[in-house]
């Protein structure tokens, strides 16, 4: 428990889930350090360095893999300032007979880049799963509100209808590009492996006598013993950082949509017409009692603004690696790399949380539709009057002058639209007031295909992408601490 007396980091107190928390603590790390010592071991004996590494080397460093005495380590690295050189002499103080070959032939880097890897792939896990988990909470949303008529808005300001369903397939879609992002990225990720110091595996070369292939063989086992099918082909003395570049953008991606959702939710919210979940003692205002408010998707857009705007310190920081490497990534890595994942996390977990039971209401809807539609439905007066055999323009000049008089009625004077009352007076309109009246009387006709549209993405894209996953997707802990 963190002491009330020092600063305690919210995304671990109050927002994020155990499993990534755990992804980037201290044990995670350095026990992820070990396996790759372990990996370098047994690739070097694999390959033949039996007069250096024997199998006991290697199974007491296995023995003693998560034995580690953090104070000695401490002390050790507040002596020699060197983090990855204490973890060593403290693993060689547990591993007597393997002390001389751990870390053989290696740079810092080997340990520190590839469990970086490490701890990034399985980090995409749990968040490509809280991806999947927030598709389909959307879809059974979708589905269930796919023929529910609702204002469009463009310019917030009101335009032709929709329906509650085909308006969050839109945030399905941005979370499918989201994942596929995401899957590109994991796809293409590979151990930094064994590269030596600058990346030239010089001192790997002397270890094997001058033989290459041996060197390209230890290279690709190690990337193989640490879950990659390959290594990365090139490096300095540590992966490229442009990759960490590619990995804050494929979160801040994540953190985008995340965002435009919740400020829509937020919007639909004052509308009245849609609302996130609201626990039964949940208090909205300190002051106002009867408030509602969206803090939910407020959270949740405050964080996705800090996730969007770490991209620009991964971009700094790759462009400021001079040559093979500089030391000025490390303290900035240490904080933004755990912030991205962490941040996504929490994000995720408030995007389930939230689309687990959105509230809808109807009747608040039509309540807007037909204050509106009235000049929704002028496109469609103006067709059938053509149809009737009238002019167009002539028409289109009757229905505007109609229009701006009922729009004043309803700004001006906080009146109710009576433009059909209008446009059934006026004798030049082909249209009894019944049937003008008839014309608007469905709201889905005005809808266009959003129900068939719904429909056809929701089952040719979204239920075909979840089977195919469903058995890589657990359920996500989506239950809020405050």
């Amino acid at each position: 428990m963190v002491p009330h007396d020092v600063y305690n980091e919210p995304l671990v107190s109050r927002y994020t889930s155990r499993e990534m928390q755990y992804l980037f603590s201290e044990e995670k790390k350095f026990t992820t350090w070990r396996r790759c010592w372990i990996a370098l071991a047994e690739a070097q004996y694999e390959l033949g360095l039996t007069d250096l590494v024997s199998q006991q080397m290697i199974d007491e460093m296995k023995t003693n893999q998560n034995n580690i005495d953090y104070e000695l380590a401490r002390t050790k690295e507040k002596e020699i300032r060197h983090d990855v050189m204490a973890h060593v002499f403290e693993f060689g103080s547990k591993c007597p007979t393997a002390e001389p070959i751990i870390h053989l032939g290696a740079t810092s880097q080997f340990v520190v880049c590839n469990t970086d890897l490490i701890i990034q792939k399985e980090a995409f896990e749990l968040v490509r799963n809280g991806l999947n988990n927030a598709i389909a909470q959307l879809a059974d949303f979708c589905f269930a509100y796919k023929a529910l008529p609702t204002l469009g808005f463009t310019h917030y300001q009101p335009a032709q209808p929709t329906t509650v369903g085909k308006r969050n397939t839109l945030y399905i879609n941005d979370l499918i590009l989201d994942l596929q992002a995401l899957d590109f990225f994991v796809g293409n990720m590979a151990a930094r492996g064994a590269k030596g110091t600058v990346g030239t595996q010089a001192t790997f070369l002397e270890l094997f006598k001058g033989d290459h292939q041996k060197v390209r063989q230890l290279d690709q086992l190690v990337a193989e013993k640490l879950g990659f099918e390959r290594s990365i082909p090139v490096t300095g003395q540590t992966y490229s950082r442009k990759l960490d570049v590619k990995l804050a953008e494929v979160l801040a991606g994540i953190g985008a949509t995340a965002h435009k959702f919740a400020v829509d939710l937020r919007l639909l919210s004052n509308l009245k017409v849609q609302e996130e979940p609201f626990a039964k003692n949940q208090t909205g205002s300190s002051a106002m009692a009867y408030k509602r408010n969206p803090m939910r998707s407020e959270r949740m857009t405050g964080l996705a603004r800090k996730l969007m705007g770490l991209v620009p310190d991964f971009s700094s920081t790759y462009a400021n690696q001079w040559f093979e490497r500089t030391l000025d990534d490390s303290a900035i890595r240490r904080m933004d790399i755990p912030q991205a994942f962490l941040l996504t996390d929490a994000i995720l977990k408030l995007l389930v949380n939230i689309t687990s039971d959105m509230v809808v209401y109807p009747e608040q809807i039509n309540k807007m539709l037909k204050a509106e539609l009235p000049f929704m439905a002028t496109e469609k007066i103006l067709m059938e009057a053509v149809e009737k055999g009238k002019s167009r323009q002539e028409m289109h000049e009757i229905v505007k002058v109609h229009s701006v008089a009922a729009g004043k009625i309803v700004k001006d004077q906080a009146g109710e639209n009576d433009l059909l009352q209008r446009l059934g007076d006026d004798d030049r309109i082909p249209f009894s007031h019944d049937e003008l009246r008839s014309m608007t009387a469905d709201f889905l006709q005005f809808t266009g295909r959003a129900e068939q549209q719904t429909e056809e993405f929701l089952n040719e894209i979204v239920i075909p992408l979840l089977e195919e996953n469903k058995d890589k997707v657990q359920k996500v802990d989506s239950s809020l601490r405050v």
